[in-house]
């Protein structure tokens, strides 16, 4: 196994034991992070946000989450999975199931340089929002409105976790 695919493994066996902590340590310092609901770029913000997150999952309890990963391939350069999770919303309490691809760059230490992951953000909304999610949740004004909520919701989380 490529130690690139090596990283990745630790990664989402850690991802769905929800250690954040275990997850970061996959990154490179200067790495970048995207999907629908994030831009972020240090290790700091994605560890941040991996805490974050995961604190969320815990707060339903372990019973709530469900990860299963598959698909991992990589090379020197570049890497893909597939993950499903499955998860309580915190902000409405309702039923998620998440399928998400990923890309990755690494670095030549077997590190995560870049992360992106590609999931159907209408189909995500309509779950996690229910009506207002199916009327808008395809919109680039509702990708807008989210990211900076998000990035609101983590800069609040990392003032007081710091």
């Amino acid at each position: 196994m490529h130690i690139n695919e090596q990283t990745l493994t630790r990664f989402y066996t850690a991802f769905a034991e929800l250690d954040a902590d275990a997850m970061g340590s996959c990154y490179s310092l200067d790495a970048t992070f995207e999907d629908p609901a994030f831009l972020l770029s240090g290790q700091h913000e994605i560890v941040g946000m991996w805490h974050m997150l995961c604190d969320a999952a815990r707060g339903h309890g372990k019973q709530e989450w469900r990860l299963d990963f598959s698909d991992i391939r990589a090379d020197e350069h570049t890497g893909h999975v597939h993950w499903e999770a499955n998860y309580q919303f915190s902000a409405t309490k309702r039923r998620v199931h998440n399928i998400v691809e990923v890309d990755f760059t690494f670095t030549p230490e077997g590190l995560i340089a870049s992360h992106r992951d590609h999931f159907d953000l209408w189909r995500w909304s309509r779950q996690a929002l229910g009506m207002g999610g199916w009327m808008l949740g395809w919109t680039a004004f509702f990708q807008k409105q989210m990211r900076e909520k998000t990035r609101a919701a983590l800069t609040r989380y990392l003032a007081k976790n710091s």
